[in-house]
């Protein structure tokens, strides 16, 4: 045993009693920019009739990954309706792609400069292992003492949970992306950017997209957790199911969560497949 104690929680308190109104303006304009995003996202899909949501989704799914997938997708979504959470669900789907979009947004350009910075990827992986170890719960602790409770912390909370993956995958696609493909493009007088934008970037989409994928199943799985701090949707349905012991209650908003999930997965897992066999078939 140590003779001295490390009140390692009291110092994180300390920091953050001491960040909070330091970066006040910063957190209000995160949380008015995430707001503004999470309302018009929400009213856009509310506005859309749930059929035609149904039927373009269905459209979507049948192009994309083939029949089977879009007779999933088509059942699924009635189903959805036909228990009565559409509303709920198109709320989860809001927080899930606001989610998405911030991760993709920050965790592909940090991707791409981890690949192209052997010293920054060594200073990121660590930060990386620990946001991917560390327990879904403990990402709202921060996320409500900064931006309070609602939906706002629940986007925050998914965004560091679901964002590693973009990161990792992004950095690995372009790692693998052949040597002398690299050097051809440079001996013709590419420019970084082009050689990047051009040559780097469409080898390794299959990657970035198998990245994507990851990035929305974990965004949807934090979808129950995001609820225990005031994010409406599917994932208030079985917390108050869990409260109050109803079982079909929270069979069905359970349900209801996987099938967005095989939906999602199965479309954008064929996006990949098609991103790599376009790769393969431009001779990579």
């Amino acid at each position: 045993m140590l003779p001295f104690d490390i009140p390692l929680g009291q110092w994180i308190d300390g920091a953050l009693e001491w960040l909070f109104p330091r970066f006040a303006p910063v957190t209000g304009a995160i949380k008015a920019g995430v707001t503004w995003l999470l309302a018009n996202l929400e009213m856009g899909l509310n506005a859309v009739p749930p059929l035609l949501l149904v039927a373009a989704v269905t459209l979507v799914a049948w192009r994309v990954a083939g029949r089977g997938v879009a007779a999933v997708s088509l059942l699924g979504l009635l189903l959805i309706d036909g228990m009565g959470y559409w509303t709920e669900a198109m709320t989860t789907l809001s927080i899930v792609s606001t989610g998405v979009l911030i991760s993709l947004s920050l965790g592909i350009p940090l991707g791409i400069l981890a690949a192209r910075s052997d010293r920054f990827l060594a200073v990121l992986r660590p930060i990386l292992d620990l946001m991917q170890t560390m327990p879904s719960f403990v990402y709202l602790i921060p996320a409500i003492f900064l931006f309070s409770i609602g939906r706002v912390p629940a986007v925050i909370a998914t965004v560091i949970y679901s964002m590693p993956p973009a990161i990792r995958l992004t950095n690995l696609g372009i790692r693998q992306v052949r040597s002398d493909i690299i050097e051809a493009g440079r001996a013709f007088g590419c420019t970084p950017w082009q050689l990047l934008t051009r040559i780097q970037l469409p080898l390794a989409l299959p990657s970035i997209m198998a990245g994507i994928n990851q990035t929305i199943m974990m965004a949807l799985s934090m979808s129950v957790v995001a609820a225990m701090i005031g994010a409406r949707g599917l994932g208030s349905i079985v917390i108050q199911a869990l409260n109050t012991v109803q079982i079909g209650k929270g069979f069905e908003g359970g349900l209801a969560i996987v099938i967005m999930a095989v939906i999602l997965d199965r479309i954008t897992q064929a996006l990949g497949g098609r991103q790599a066999a376009s790769t393969l078939g431009r001779g990579e």
